[in-house]
């Protein structure tokens, strides 16, 4: 068995996450882990306060750097969501693994042993590895206006932010759709796949059950959202 702590939807660098304030119990938490999982949306490139992308690459390599250093021996594993899958961050990850061997990082998710993990934007609709892929390089990172950052804090103070994702995301409908993912690129549950760790929605999810397998979402720190460091021991797949 291995002690793997999971989180996702830190949007470090928007006005709106609150994510700094769990920065220490993530230390503390990864130190007491094999392997700490960031699981996408870490870093958000669209709402960033930085003035520019290259600002907010450098600033989530910094992050990064010292949050590996920080944990001692625990390994970092770095799953990419649609708010930091930016092209100038994947440019400079080769050199952060280069320096630290106890870093990996992947574009859309990670395996290990009986459990996945990803970011879970396939959950927006139903999707292919190609679909995804495509919505991904569509994205657009651009930087807001400061109009839409004032709507977007008034939105949160309003606590309108956590009226959507009950509504938009349904644990069924979710669920469905990341099974119906995994299966498409082989991690079915016939693989001997049994937990699913996943973000994106910002709506906590606590050991949902469906199809033999098992869904964990830690929500995300955005205003007063519910957040919380999601903890695993993964057993590995037993030989068939």
């Amino acid at each position: 068995m291995s002690r793997v702590a999971f989180v996702s939807d830190l949007h470090l660098f928007a006005s709106r996450s609150s994510a700094y304030a769990h920065f220490d119990a993530l230390i503390q938490t990864a130190r007491q882990s094999d392997e700490c999982v960031l699981g996408g949306d870490i870093f958000d490139f669209r709402w960033s306060r930085y003035p520019t992308p290259e600002a907010t690459a450098d600033a989530a390599i910094e992050w990064l750097d010292e949050f590996i250093s920080s944990t001692r021996d625990c390994q970092v594993h770095f799953v990419l969501g649609n708010h930091d899958d930016h092209p100038l961050l994947h440019a400079r990850l080769p050199e952060l693994q280069a320096k630290h061997p106890r870093f990996a990082w992947n574009r859309f998710y990670y395996r290990q042993g009986n459990t996945l993990f990803l970011h879970g934007d396939v959950a927006d609709g139903t999707m292919t590895a190609a679909a995804l892929e495509q919505q991904r390089d569509e994205f657009r990172h651009g930087s807001r206006s400061q109009l839409q950052h004032r709507v977007y804090d008034m939105a949160v103070k309003a606590h309108l932010h956590r009226l959507a994702p009950p509504a938009v995301y349904p644990k069924k409908r979710v669920a469905k759709r990341i099974l119906s993912y995994l299966q498409q690129i082989g991690h079915g549950p016939e693989t001997g796949l049994e937990h699913v760790c996943f973000g994106h929605t910002h709506r906590p999810v606590d050991n949902y059950q469906i199809d033999g397998v098992t869904f964990h979402n830690c929500g995300a720190p955005i205003g007063a959202g519910s957040f919380r460091i999601v903890c695993r021991n993964i057993a590995p797949v037993a030989t068939r």
